[in-house]
């Protein structure tokens, strides 16, 4: 609103302002008998100024009642000639001259610039013209005049308007373009994604499946129970890089028939490992999981999942709580821990690539949520993260 020009956000001040001036102005004129003056002004001529000068005030109406203000200003000037002429109770010092004032050159221009209906206004103009001209009392002086006083202001209105149609006409197809333009870049990102999350997907899938079907054969055949130990966890790791690059690319490809990849609905199960090893979790959910898209849901456990992971490995003996509200348009998540009460192991603190958030943020970045993390005033630390309730995948499942 404050970047408009002074004159868009003060329309009725400059209306009004305008108003008087004409009022000013045609007083001063009409006393310089330019106009229907009197050589010897009687209490009439005065009233008759003073009603002039309010016909001009009506001015200030004319982007609302274009029509009226012409009307107000016809009727003043046909009142003037028929005092003039036939009633003669105003004789003017000077004959010639027009007995319209100067405000209706300004009255003209509104009924074709504020859009009221064409024919009505041009019929409206024309008697409005017949009156200023006096075209029973034919002078080819006073038509060429009164012509001027109300021909240049529909011929200025009919140049504006046209003018502010083409530019409005150039802004929304600048506007169309831009977004056109927007929507063809979106959609070339999107297929570029697509592209490399399938050849991604294609290839560490292949190779990933081979280290497996390697480690379950070699678990099978192994003589001796670390080896077998060694290879079973080998598969497992390798069968869950295998679940988390699906779930990368999820937002790209259909999930399959059967899926059960983790959800919001696994959190109590993430909640009762965090106290099997020693990590009191206290877990609030409110409003309805079904809101919850797969692809969300996903993203919201793996939020849970690394945020208790962190918490184990970096804050022993400290309690946590998790928070998840649920609603039509988007998933709060917040999970914040006390503060220490035990000295965190090296070799547990180590295991980390210590990307876990950077990795995690990037993964709400795809699904366009939020995420923030930090310290907690109590010594704790606190992870909140917002998410849209609904993200589909580039193809409609099943």
């Amino acid at each position: 609103m404050a970047d408009r020009p002074w004159h868009h956000r003060h329309r009725l001040a400059l209306d009004v302002a305008i108003a008087v001036f004409f009022a000013l102005f045609d007083t001063g004129m009409t006393l310089m008998r330019t106009s229907w003056w009197p050589a010897h002004p009687d209490t009439l001529a005065w009233v008759v100024l003073g009603v002039q000068a309010a016909a001009c005030l009506s001015l200030a109406a004319r982007r609302h009642a274009p029509l009226t203000v012409v009307a107000v200003l016809g009727g003043f000037t046909l009142a003037v000639s028929l005092l003039i002429s036939p009633l003669h109770l105003l004789t003017p010092a000077h004959s010639g001259n027009v007995w319209a004032p100067f405000a209706t050159a300004l009255a003209a221009y509104g009924p074709i610039f504020y859009r009221c209906n064409r024919r009505t206004a041009f019929v409206t103009l024309v008697v409005f013209t017949v009156i200023v001209v006096r075209a029973w009392e034919p002078s080819s002086t006073i038509i060429m005049v009164g012509l001027l006083r109300t021909t240049v202001g529909p011929l200025l209105a009919l140049y504006f308007d046209a003018r502010n149609r083409l530019v409005l006409a150039l802004t929304e197809r600048a506007e169309r373009a831009e977004r056109e333009r927007h929507l063809l870049a979106e959609r070339a990102r999107a297929e570029e994604r697509a592209r490399l999350a399938g050849e991604m997907h294609d290839v560490v899938t292949h190779r990933v499946s081979l280290m497996v079907l390697q480690a379950g054969a070699l678990r099978m055949t192994a003589n001796d129970e670390a080896t077998r130990k060694a290879a079973e966890d080998l598969r497992a790791a390798g069968c869950q890089a295998l679940d988390e690059l699906r779930d990368l690319v999820g937002i790209l490809r259909t999930a399959p028939e059967g899926d059960q990849m983790p959800s919001v609905a696994d959190f109590a199960t993430l909640v009762a490992e965090s106290a099997a090893v020693g990590t009191p979790v206290d877990l609030t959910e409110e409003g309805d999981r079904s809101l919850v898209s797969p692809l969300v849901g996903r993203t919201a456990y793996r939020v849970v999942r690394e945020a208790l992971t962190n918490v184990r490995k970096h804050a022993p003996g400290a309690r946590v709580t998790v928070r998840v509200a649920y609603d039509e348009t988007r998933v709060r998540l917040t999970v914040r821990n006390t503060a220490a009460t035990g000295t965190p192991s090296s070799a547990l603190v180590g295991t980390g690539s210590g990307l876990g958030l950077a990795t995690l943020r990037q993964r709400i970045d795809v699904v366009h949520g939020t995420l923030s993390a930090g310290p907690a005033p109590d010594g704790g630390f606190s992870v909140e993260a917002t998410l849209p309730a609904y993200v589909p995948t580039a193809e409609p499942v099943g």
